[in-house]
């Protein structure tokens, strides 16, 4: 039996961050607006090791937000020593933090090999040097580059963060961004697509005219090729979308930009739409009755799509009267197609390969 995974999330906002980016209101965005203490990292970790079952189970700790290996070094042994008390105690199995790329060398990693972090993330946002420069990031491609490169070799997990829709961007920018993160080989990595947040410089820039958040439509499209992409590479993505807090939504602290509570469903149905359209372009050249589709039975609703949203766009494009979905044991990379009494065996990760093939996005 695998062992269920648990992460005890530490919220460090702005801490550790020498300026303010365009986007950014960590106080907005995580909840929180108070500095983090080794007592408050002990509390957090007590609380959750209460609710978090002793049998079969891997615990991370994850620092998140800010940018720890920025913090005043003394704040930052207080708070990573009180981790690894936990992992050396055998009560946590693993420590994760989060950072950026000009603030990563040879000292800061050898400190955080000692102190038994396992997991970097470097919050990378963009690869082009124009879009960095409008976000006022205060770093360049360089130094995303070179920070890799360290982590490797002091062999650190690898998580890579980028974001969609950034000031200057575009949908083939943020693309050639996925393409250069997918070959710096991470071992994962989260999509954000940016949202416009109260409070911030970006607010002002998008009542002044000055920016133009991308559609949801468009985030969905271009996510969902980031996905096949990164998939397809072997490079899990844990994360689309910013997770949604009390602020986070777009009754309160989100004033532009394409939120949604569910996008993750909408981009991994957007998948499947685009696979089902590669595998059923042949079938347009009459009006066939019935569709049945056989699936992974924790992949079926994503095929159906968010609010059948998918099934609706199949019968609408191919005129198909009834769709069936059965649901069955098969492996998530396989499903099949059957209409008018053929029946066809669908490779998930050919049909993805041949679409990023067709679209220029396969690495070179």
């Amino acid at each position: 039996m695998s062992k269920k995974h648990y992460i005890i999330p530490i919220f460090v906002p702005h801490l550790g961050c020498p300026n303010d980016c365009v986007f950014c209101n960590q106080r907005k965005i995580t909840g929180l607006s108070t500095n983090m203490t080794g007592r408050d990292v002990k509390n957090i970790v007590e609380s959750f090791l209460k609710t978090i079952p002793k049998e079969n189970t891997n615990i991370g700790l994850a620092f998140y937000g800010g940018s720890f290996t920025g913090i005043d070094k003394k704040i930052q042994k207080e708070l990573i020593s009180t981790a690894n008390n936990y992992k050396k105690s055998g009560l946590i199995d693993s420590i994760r933090l989060s950072t950026r790329p000009d603030y990563i060398d040879d000292e800061i990693l050898s400190y955080l090999r000692k102190m038994g972090v396992d997991t970097i993330e470097l919050g990378v946002q963009s690869l082009d040097e124009k879009v960095l420069e409008n976000s006022l990031r205060g770093h360049t491609s360089k130094d995303v580059y070179k920070a890799v490169k360290l982590i490797k070799k002091y062999e650190f997990k690898l998580g890579l963060q980028m974001m969609t829709g950034l000031p200057g961007d575009s949908l083939n920018k943020s693309l050639d961004t996925g393409i250069k993160i997918a070959k710096l080989k991470p071992n994962f990595t989260r999509i954000y697509p940016t949202l416009t947040v109260k409070e911030t410089k970006l607010q002002k820039l998008y009542y002044e005219g000055k920016y133009k958040p991308f559609t949801l439509d468009e985030t969905i499209s271009l996510c969902s090729e980031l996905l096949m992409l990164f998939e397809l590479n072997n490079i899990e993505v844990i994360r689309i979308g910013l997770q949604n807090t009390e602020n986070i939504s777009t009754d309160k602290d989100v004033v532009a930009g394409p939120f949604h509570s569910s996008l993750r469903q909408l981009v991994e149905s957007r998948v499947y739409r685009i696979i089902l359209d590669e595998i059923l372009k042949v079938f347009t050249d009459k009006t066939y009755e019935t569709l049945v589709i056989s699936a992974n039975k924790k992949e079926i609703n994503y095929i159906i799509g968010y609010k059948a949203k998918n099934t609706k766009y199949l019968k609408t494009k191919y005129g198909f009267k009834k769709i069936n979905y059965i649901k069955s044991k098969l492996s998530k990379n396989i499903f099949y197609v059957e209409t008018d009494g053929v029946k066809k065996k669908v490779n998930r990760y050919d049909i993805i390969k041949k679409y990023l093939q067709d679209k220029n996005l396969l690495l070179s």
